[in-house]
């Protein structure tokens, strides 16, 4: 449905030229939640809005269902652009419109006649949850409530394609998680292409089908979830997969452990922190306890999860593991050869 295609994106700055993206290319397909992460600066928001020429490229083709949205006239831009919804990380509400006003602002923009903004936009509240709250204003209810004004307000105009620029930042976990049902009820019911834009990897894992991660303007690393989570290939994707374990330990903890990870680093030390990744049958198999009984090894176990990502069985334990260092590379090939995949995290604490 969708083709970046060497798309670069500089803006003029008083020190020079920024290069905000970099001769970026993807594929994105019909009906699919597609994930854009990095950490601030990447340039992930920039390329999300060059989707729908909000950003105009400097170089490349947006390509959606076929047409060249780089190659619009203004009126043409203006049609197209219904067919592509938006939705922000700080809601951009009207506050002196109350839900319903809010949701049937764009068809009020498109010219939709009076009585068909009658007829559309009750489905729409219903949709995501609101229909008891259409006459309040929006100080008069929750971030996650507002969140939920703003998908049915890009969902007014019928899109075929909805953006989602780090909608879910600004709420707390919970609520986050209920905005990620919603989204992936939505992509799923209404057949509806989603591209997320976020710096979580939770958020990734939680709902994205396929994922691109961008570093300095360039995607450097793309692929399934489940693949990338289970065997990321760049430093900068491993980083962002130990934050959400370090984000998971208490801080007197992560201290000791910089510790003693700087003495093995130094020479001097016997501990390794790993991260495994099991999927499908190797999730519940007793590898640590044959590791420790082989090979003499140490293990504390840090960490540890068993999550469904696609359909699939997925568990990641973060381990401390003590030992001669001959003896650890013996016990990481034993794990390896069992189809687990191990990463070394001393570099990303």
């Amino acid at each position: 449905m969708i083709e970046i295609q060497s798309v670069s994106q500089r803006f003029a700055a008083s020190h020079g030229t920024v290069d905000a993206v970099r001769d970026v290319s993807l594929s994105i397909a019909r009906g699919e939640i597609f994930g854009i992460i990095g950490k601030s600066g990447a340039g992930k928001s920039t390329l999300v809005r060059t989707l729908n020429l909000l950003n105009r490229p400097s170089e490349g083709r947006i390509v959606i269902d076929g047409r060249d949205m780089t190659a619009l006239a203004p009126a043409e831009l203006r049609a197209a652009r219904r067919d592509i919804g938006m939705i922000f990380q700080h809601f951009n509400l009207l506050s002196s419109r109350t839900v319903e006003d809010n949701v049937a602002l764009p068809l009020e923009l498109a010219g939709v006649p009076r009585e068909e903004i009658k007829k559309r936009v009750p489905p729409l509240l219903e949709l995501v949850g609101l229909s008891d709250y259409r006459q309040r204003y929006p100080a008069q209810i929750s971030g996650g409530q507002k969140q939920r004004v703003g998908i049915a307000r890009a969902l007014a105009n019928q899109p075929k394609l909805l953006l989602s620029d780090e909608a879910t930042s600004a709420l707390d976990p919970e609520t986050t998680r209920s905005i990620l049902e919603l989204l992936r009820r939505i992509n799923r019911e209404l057949n509806l292409t989603i591209v997320l834009i976020t710096h979580q990897m939770e958020v990734i894992k939680a709902v994205c089908d396929r994922v691109a991660v961008m570093d300095a303007g360039r995607v450097i690393e793309s692929g399934n979830v489940l693949d990338v989570f289970r065997e990321p290939r760049h430093e900068v994707t491993r980083a962002l997969i130990g934050d959400v374990i370090a984000q998971e330990l208490p801080r007197g903890l992560l201290e000791r452990l910089r510790a003693r990870l700087a003495q093995t680093q130094a020479g001097a030390g016997r501990d390794h922190l790993f991260r495994f990744a099991f999927t499908g049958a190797g999730v519940d198999e007793p590898l640590l306890s044959e590791a420790v009984r082989r090979f003499g090894i140490d293990f504390s176990i840090l960490h540890g999860q068993i999550d469904e990502i696609q359909g699939q069985a997925f568990g990641s334990l973060a381990v401390l593991a003590s030992g001669e260092a001959a003896d650890v590379g013996r016990a990481t090939a034993f794990f390896r050869e069992r189809g687990v995949t191990i990463e070394e995290l001393n570099h990303v604490l």
